[in-house]
């Protein structure tokens, strides 16, 4: 048996100094399910998860799973159960997507993506509950997408095989942009020494008002067709510099 702490995504904030010296310091065996991680809708911004990322991926020692869908939660907590060590799964407010729910309990690989389209031009790393609404965008544009399941440890060699293959990295999550999922990634390719063109997708830097979460993810510019304007913008962009520089 070990310890589960179920709890609000705000809340664990008020808990963060007990965090990081009564479990992660000592290299506890706790496993932390945070709901209502990022927008929580007419709950409100007191009660908007859209923080955890950053302050829990500094600390040492944790891991933090980000899950797609109800399957992928149901899966992604039984790994982080399964771990020795202090372990975050961040999941939303809300109804799932309607996905299949697995009967068989699988310990997934720590740190590794999963690739769910191949496409050209365009690879999108896409966190948690995002990752539908990128798979959209994605269909449209014939864009790879990646389930990165992970956001501490980020699955390297995925992120490097993307970078390579692509002429546009994107991140998509639904979290504040300082300190996020794309903040790790772009930690990550500069830790490597490669030079590459990134697009950020998440929050802005302003607590979020209430409302339905699909209208604030659409304000956002989050939802499939701000997703897939955003990049048709930065692609354009591309373009128009490289017309430049060949004049």
């Amino acid at each position: 048996q070990k310890p589960v702490v179920a709890i609000y995504s705000t809340f664990l904030q008020r808990g963060y100094d007990q965090l990081i010296h009564d479990v992660a310091l000592q290299d506890l065996d706790v496993t932390f399910g945070l709901d209502r991680a990022g927008l929580v809708g007419e709950d409100g911004a007191t009660h908007g998860g859209v923080f955890d990322l950053a302050y829990l991926r500094t600390v040492p020692n944790m891991i933090i799973a980000a899950p797609s869908d109800e399957n992928e939660c149901r899966q992604l907590l039984y790994s982080a159960y399964l771990h020795e060590g202090p372990a975050a799964v961040r999941y939303p407010r809300g109804t799932g997507t309607g996905a299949t729910i697995e009967e068989t309990m699988t310990a997934l690989p720590i740190g590794q993506a999963r690739t769910l389209r191949n496409g050209q031009q365009v690879a999108i790393l896409a966190f948690g509950a995002l990752v539908p609404a990128a798979l959209e965008a994605a269909n449209a544009l014939n864009a790879t997408v990646l389930d990165m399941r992970w956001v501490k440890p980020l699955d390297r060699d995925a992120i490097l095989k993307a970078t390579a293959g692509h002429a546009l990295l994107v991140t998509a999550e639904d979290h504040q942009q300082m300190g996020g999922a794309g903040s790790a990634v772009n930690e990550l390719l500069h830790a490597e020494g490669l030079v590459a063109d990134v697009l950020n997708l998440a929050l802005p830097d302003h607590f979020i008002h209430h409302g339905k979460r699909d209208v604030l993810l659409a304000e956002a510019g989050l939802d499939a067709d701000g997703i897939e304007r955003q990049i048709r913008e930065r692609l354009s962009r591309q373009q128009t510099l490289r017309e430049a520089r060949e004049r």
